[in-house]
This record gives C-alpha cells, structure tokens and sequence, in this order.
C-alpha cells in the first residue's frame, strides 16, 4: 500500500433539531461573542430565528454578517473579518452553503488578534499558517462538504477564482442538522446532490493522494446519495432522505478533502465564472462528458462504483463503466436539471474562452485520471453545448 495521510474536522455531529444547541456547542469551544457568516437568502427565512433566540436566552453576543454572495469576491471576506474583529468576536460560525462557509474559514484565520496575514499572500496550498479562530460550520445544503475540508474559494476578478488551501481551515466542528435543509427548493436540492456526487466519483479515481480511506467514503457517499436523492428532490420534507443526502456530502467532502477532485470541477469553474451558473449545475452539465472521455484511464474503477448506482449486471470494465454514466444520466434527468448548455444561456461562440480558461485549473486538471489538453477540452464542452 502507498502511504498516505488523512485529515478532517475534528469533530462531527449529526443531530435533528442540533442548530438550537449552538450556544452550547460555541462555549465548548471557548467562544461567547460569535459572528455567524450567511447569506441574504438564509437571513430572509426563519432558519435563523431559533438560532437567534438560543443566543438571546443565553446572554451570549452573537453579530451576523449576511452579505455572503455565491462565488464570494474577496472584498466580502475582507469586510466580514474587518466586521468581526470590530466586534471582538472570539468564535466564527458558518451558517449556509459552501460560500458562506468558505467565507467563515477565512474569517477565522483573517480577524484572529494574533494574524498577520493578508488574504492576497495566503492563496494557493499551504500558505495560510496563522492562527485561527474557533470555527464551527453549519451546512443548509446537502453538497459542497466545505464544513469537512481545508479549502475556501474566493472569486477574485471578473471571471477568476483562487483557493487558500490549508489545514488550519479545517473546522473544530461540523453541525449537520437536517432540519434546516427542508426547505431546499427542489432545484437547488438536485444540484447540490450532484455536486456532492461529483465529489465522490472524482475522489474514487484521484490521480493523487487516493486511499483506501477516501475510497470507503466515497462508495458510501455515493450509496447515501445515489439512494436517496431524487426522493429529497421530490419529497422536500422527507426528513429522512434529506439526513442521508446531508450525512452523503459530509462523507464525498472527507473524501475529496483527502483525494482531490479533477476535470470535472475544473471544466465548472469556467461556467460559474462567465455565466455565474451556480457550482453544482455546472458540475453535473459537465460530468456525463468528462466521465466518458476519462473511459480509457478510468473505466475499471468506474465499473466498481457502478453497481452502488445499478443493479444492471456487466460483462466488463467498459460496459461497467457505461452502466454507471447510464444511472447517472437517468438521475440527473430524474431530479430535472438541464443537461445542455445551449439550455443555461451559455453562448456557443464562447466555449473556446471556456476551455481555455479551464486550463487554468492545473491544481485540479492534475489530478485527473487522463491529461486534458485545451483541444480536449473544447470538445467536451462542445458535446454538452447540444
């Protein structure tokens, strides 16, 4: 066996109805004046108010910062750390999606009294090396697994994103309450299910760093998710199903945190970053395509996960493998996302910016089963466009 290392928040807890707790959780953790970073949407429901409540009865100060944007710039990380330095916050929640959270793993490492730090000197891997604040997350979609991974992506131009990769982002603690995911429209609930497949799927077939721990996660995340999904979508208040596919991100996100994903997000990014199509859409336009033209390099281990998706028996690893793009073809039309993207408004005489800019992506086209060169990208791109 190759050696290997695995890191993840060093703790989890999955628990209906947990988001009352959060006082108690915070001062387990040392905090009492807490910044809990979300987004306008999530301020404007009543998922919040309970939360608000808990505080209140228990004399803790809690300051929220609610201009969390999808695709983040870095102006809103630095003006939601300026917001918690200035009230003294000794502990930073994130309180939503995968942007909200990201944004509170850098709040935490950027308003420590102690960080000298500027985020334009941490981007990249490794880099980040001040301390940090007590981090809680608390995920309201069942997708990214940014409450289990030491990664925060930051838009930072018009079209361009960086990450700050590093252990210190890893979060004390991990509340999955499902209940704050039943009021997910169905949309959103397809897509970030699939984002949350992507990951396990690009995790199982890592170029690097692959293990037989990320491996475990990744088949039993997608089990969770693969069993559960089209009924979260269609049955929102299926608290049960809704568990699964929560309890399935967190596992896809230890799995990817360790074994990095590939082509699949690095062909998303443009899309997100051109026509602000949210991750996880772009993530299943893209998968069926980069699935087929990784067959070559990855159809054995494609073939193993097959079986967690189809009972439809196979002759081999090929047909294994055609199994698996099949099942995942009939969810992703089951849960109704679009499929092409003449159908999301994206143009056709943009795909070659497209795939150039996806070449920008190395730290992830690296970890791909099989080399992608911009040519090969432009043609995925324009299998999808339809």
């Amino acid at each position: 066996m190759v050696g290997f290392e695995f890191a993840t928040t060093h703790r989890v807890l999955v628990e209906v109805g947990a988001a009352k707790r959060l006082p108690e959780l915070c001062q387990q953790l040392g905090g009492n004046r807490v910044m809990l970073v979300t987004d306008p949407g999530i301020r404007s429901t009543p998922l919040l108010k309970p939360v608000e409540d808990s505080f209140r009865t228990a004399n803790m100060t809690l300051v929220i910062f609610d201009q969390v944007s999808a695709d983040p710039a870095d102006s809103v990380v630095l003006n939601a750390a300026e917001q918690a330095r200035d009230a003294g916050a000794d502990l930073v929640i994130g309180f939503g999606g995968g942007s909200s959270m990201d944004v509170a793993k850098l709040v935490a490492l950027l308003s420590h009294p102690k960080s000298s730090q500027q985020l334009s000197d941490i981007y990249g891997v490794g880099l980040a090396t001040g301390p940090r604040l007590p981090l809680l997350q608390v995920p309201t979609t069942a997708g990214t697994g940014s409450e289990v991974t030491p990664v925060a992506i930051v838009t930072t131009g018009a079209t361009t994103k960086a990450g700050v990769v590093a252990p210190s982002l890893l979060p004390d603690l991990a509340v999955l309450d499902a209940e704050l995911t039943l009021g997910l429209p169905p949309q959103v609930t397809a897509a970030t299910g699939v984002d949350a497949m992507v990951h396990a799927i690009e995790a199982y077939t890592s170029a690097h760093k692959k293990n037989p721990y990320s491996d475990m996660l990744a088949r039993e995340a997608l089990r969770l998710l693969g069993g559960n999904l089209a009924t979260a979508v269609k049955e929102g208040s299926n608290l049960a199903a809704r568990e699964a596919c929560l309890l399935g991100a967190m596992m896809a996100g230890q799995a990817f945190a360790n074994a990095p994903v590939a082509a699949v997000h690095a062909l998303a990014y443009p899309l997100g970053g051109h026509f602000h199509i949210p991750h996880g859409l772009s993530n299943s336009l893209v998968l069926p395509e980069v699935l087929r033209f990784n067959l070559p390099k990855a159809a054995p281990l494609y073939a193993q996960l097959a079986s967690i998706l189809s009972d439809r028996p196979f002759a081999d690893h090929e047909d294994g493998a055609g199994v698996l793009i099949a099942a995942l073809e009939s969810l992703i039309n089951e849960v109704g996302l679009p499929t092409k993207l003449r159908e999301v408004g994206v143009s056709e005489d943009s795909l070659d910016v497209l795939a150039s800019d996806a070449m920008l992506q190395q730290r992830l086209l690296v970890n791909n089963p099989r080399e992608v060169t911009e040519a090969d990208a432009l043609n995925i791109y324009k299998a999808v466009y339809g």
